[in-house]
């Protein structure tokens, strides 16, 4: 599911083209920001607290700080999130230049809408059979460590930090568990307790054990609350019926 920022000084351009956006299915979340000034501080936040932010819809002509100028700072990010141009002009040219998935003239029509939202998930998501890679810089007294997101097994709550659990080591990054939850949540991380996010992949067992449910992963034992067993049995499932023994099967 996508996590979009729409920036437009219009109010009624924007209001509209955010509910479009919400109407999408394949849209989660939208967030407005009305100046170029407003969108990158908001963006700022984002990567402060750990959210996921996938593609930015992006007007072109704006006072102060205008579309062409702030895409230019997006590229800078370490992990920019893509663009989408909205103008009542013309910018193939600029959204060439600038590596965009689309541009869209004004006023925006609902099926072109679809159509960029199309392009967007098609340059967010992974091909089949390949997932994007997501580092956390980890530092270790006086290093840094860059952990791959397919590496945890599964990360603990401790206060405003969690706890990254691998194969074989823990680390303690200031994070929030639900930021840690919004950005990996799509790439088969889910909530097995208040406390607790498990990566399913390295799930070998769900039971029943002294009349709760727990998942083995790797050496741990980790309780499923009652509030998301539910939740966890289904996302386990999914994960057999399409992950790599599901493709073995129909071989």
């Amino acid at each position: 599911m996508l996590r979009v920022l729409a920036v437009d000084d219009e109010v009624p351009a924007l209001s509209e083209l955010a509910y479009l956006l919400r109407q999408d299915a394949r849209v989660e979340h939208v967030t407005t920001a009305s100046d170029g000034g407003a969108a990158l501080q908001d963006m700022v936040q984002m990567i402060a607290s750990g959210d996921r932010l996938d593609g930015v819809f992006l007007d072109v002509r704006m006072p102060g700080l205008d579309g062409i100028d702030l895409a230019r700072l997006i590229g800078g990010f370490p992990s920019p999130p893509r663009l989408v141009f909205v103008s009542a002009h013309d910018c193939a040219v600029q959204a060439f230049e600038l590596e965009a998935v689309d541009y869209l003239l004004k006023p925006v029509r609902p099926e072109r809408l679809a159509e960029a939202v199309r392009r967007l998930w098609a340059a967010v998501a992974p091909s089949p059979g390949e997932e994007a890679t997501d580092i956390i810089p980890v530092d270790l007294a006086g290093r840094t460590k860059f952990l791959g997101r397919q590496e945890v097994c599964y990360a603990e709550a401790h206060g405003d930090y969690v706890r990254l659990h691998t194969a074989d080591s823990a680390y303690l990054v200031r994070m929030s568990l639900a930021a840690l939850e919004r950005r990996w949540g799509g790439s088969g991380f889910i909530r097995a307790h208040r406390s607790t996010l498990v990566n399913v992949r390295h799930v070998s067992e769900l039971r029943f054990d002294a009349g709760r449910v727990v998942l083995q992963v790797g050496a741990k034992v980790l309780p499923v609350s009652r509030r998301h067993t539910r939740q966890v049995r289904e996302q386990l499932v999914r994960q057999f019926r399409t992950g790599p023994l599901a493709a073995a099967d129909d071989r």
